[in-house]
């Protein structure tokens, strides 16, 4: 793989004079089209070994473009907080928006690389690392993102003469540590899991360019020309830049789906949820202050028909929980800020750290629900999003998050009676609008889209629950019941014993108690109206 880049590559003073100021200039004016564009980021990966020039090259790129409109991000280990989160949740949050240029100095594949040179992961695992960063780069690709990947390279005895020369002068001395001239004895080992790395991540979508360090010259002119090069093609390039990625759906022919399977007659008496309200609510309090769930975070993700009753059901979730434990996201159309990201970056950032809870009222499943069915994206966009999704929820189960999905359906004529309930209460009109209305003349066109969302998104580790909402105490019961017992079973603790069997011994008690008030009370109707007919008796005597 590095051959090519252990050749001794080099330019000479007045070639590089020459040249300098016209690549300068035409990277300045690229730029300014990319502004201009707005359509896409650029993505510029800075990787290599230890004294490559990996950051003298980032110092030349901010002296020949215009700094404004750059960004870079330097890695390392991952601080307290970061190790409290998915590893990717970092990347997401310094993603550079479209029409910027965003560099990245140590990347997604630092962390794998240390960790696979020191033994601490397996190759299967590294592997597996691999696969899940090409998936990523092929998302960040077909969000329109333009993503450049250098590897820039020294051969042994050059790195260790490279180390040496930084080492002796007095201005530089300071980037060459003792961790720095033990890794130059790991080289062998770097190269071998460079090279495989390599192998397994030079996409179509996102290559890897190989340079070589030893020349500053020009490493620099062959950095600065393949980024000019990558973004005049781009800018020039009028084609879609994604297509389709899942297969075609299975017809319905017998028009028997999940939705259509549920029965929305199911209800719950008051008295009966009075009680299992009250006994979920205080499971899931104890759950949320158990010591194991410090080690796991809770992702709560809400969709449903308009009027379900989300909000009714989160506000019954979060009355049993520290107020200092989670966060509600209520998610609307998306604003300019995130219109200039991948669609999942708002809600990467969200993402809680172990022993904490988000609850999404509305989610990253617009993408294939509205978007999809009003047409805010191409048909590309949302059949690719399925698999994004996937790996998305993967990603946070692998970093410890329980991932648990609703979605609450209501009938039509339910919907209705609701949508006319709220435009004639005061507080509740703010949540009935035109667009709530015009929603319902698209209902066969949303009703087939959740079907294909669950259908393809309801996972071993992250399943939807679709909850008959018909009857909000039903709902509400049947969605803190579903998050207890899946908190029971991912942290491994022994059941709650199930409060319906209470609320039946509840309503049996109440039904007894009520049938007995209605006997003592015609046994009093009868006493008085026998008292009333022998006072009749004695004056008619």
């Amino acid at each position: 793989m590095f051959e090519s880049a252990e050749l001794g590559h080099k330019i000479d003073k007045e070639t590089f004079r020459a040249e300098e100021p016209k690549l300068r200039a035409a990277l300045l004016e690229a730029q300014f089209h990319l502004r201009e564009n707005g359509t896409f980021p650029v993505i510029i990966l800075i990787s290599g070994v230890d004294g490559s020039g990996k950051g003298e090259t980032i110092n030349t790129l901010y002296e020949w473009m215009d700094p404004r409109y750059l960004t870079t991000h330097a890695f390392s280990a991952p601080t307290a907080e970061e190790r409290a989160r998915p590893s990717m949740w970092r990347y997401w949050r310094a993603l550079p928006p479209k029409g910027k240029v965003g560099i990245f100095s140590g990347s997604w594949y630092s962390q794998p690389i240390a960790e696979r040179v020191d033994n601490d992961i397996s190759r299967s695992e590294f592997d597996q690392r691999m696969d899940q960063l090409n998936r990523f780069e092929e998302m960040l690709v077909n969000e329109g993102a333009l993503v450049l990947k250098f590897w820039i390279h020294l051969s042994k005895d050059a790195q260790r003469e490279r180390l040496k020369a930084i080492e002796a002068n007095p201005l530089t001395r300071w980037r060459v540590t003792k961790e720095t001239w033990d890794r130059l004895k790991t080289y062998d080992k770097l190269q071998e899991v460079a090279g495989h790395l390599m192998r397994t991540t030079n996409t179509p979508w996102a290559p890897w360019i190989i340079v070589e360090g030893t020349n500053d010259r020009y490493r620099s002119l062959t950095v600065g020309k393949t980024i000019l090069d990558s973004l005049q093609r781009r800018l020039a390039d009028k084609r879609d830049q994604n297509s389709p990625v899942a297969p075609p759906f299975s017809p319905r022919i017998d028009r028997l789906d999940v939705l259509r399977a549920l029965d929305l007659t199911q209800s719950l008496p008051e008295k009966a949820y009075d009680v299992e309200l009250a006994a979920w609510q205080g499971r899931l309090s104890e759950l949320m202050r158990h010591p194991e769930f410090t080690k796991r975070a809770l992702i709560l993700a809400f969709e449903g028909s308009d009027a379900a009753g989300k909000g009714g059901a989160i506000r019954r979730i979060a009355e049993a929980m520290d107020a200092r434990q989670y966060q509600i996201i209520p998610v609307a159309a998306p604003t300019q800020e995130e219109r200039a990201q991948p669609y999942l970056w708002r809600f990467w950032r969200h993402m809680p750290r172990l022993g904490r809870v988000v609850i999404f009222d509305r989610t990253w499943y617009g993408r294939v629900l509205v978007e999809r069915v009003e047409g805010f994206c191409s048909d590309a966009d949302w059949l690719r999003a399925y698999s994004e999704i996937n790996d998305f929820e993967h990603d946070l189960r692998n970093a410890g998050g329980i991932v648990i999905k609703f979605w609450l359906q209501i009938s039509d004529e339910e919907q209705l009676k609701r949508f006319e309930a709220r435009a004639q209460t005061e507080h509740k009109r703010f949540k009935i609008t035109e667009e709530d209305w015009r929603n319902r003349e698209k209902a066969e066109q949303y009703h087939e889209a959740v079907c294909d969302m669950i259908d393809r998104t309801s996972s071993g580790t992250a399943p939807w629950t679709i909850v008959e909402a018909n009857d909000k105490y039903f709902a509400r019961v049947k969605v803190l019941r579903t998050i207890c017992e899946r908190l029971e079973k991912e942290l491994k603790l022994e059941p709650m014993k199930d409060p319906r069997l209470l609320s039946a011994k509840a309503a049996k008690a109440e039904a007894e108690k009520d049938a007995k008030t209605e006997e003592k009370a015609e046994t009093k109707a009868e006493e008085k109206n026998g008292g009333k007919e022998k006072d009749k008796n004695k004056r008619s005597d």
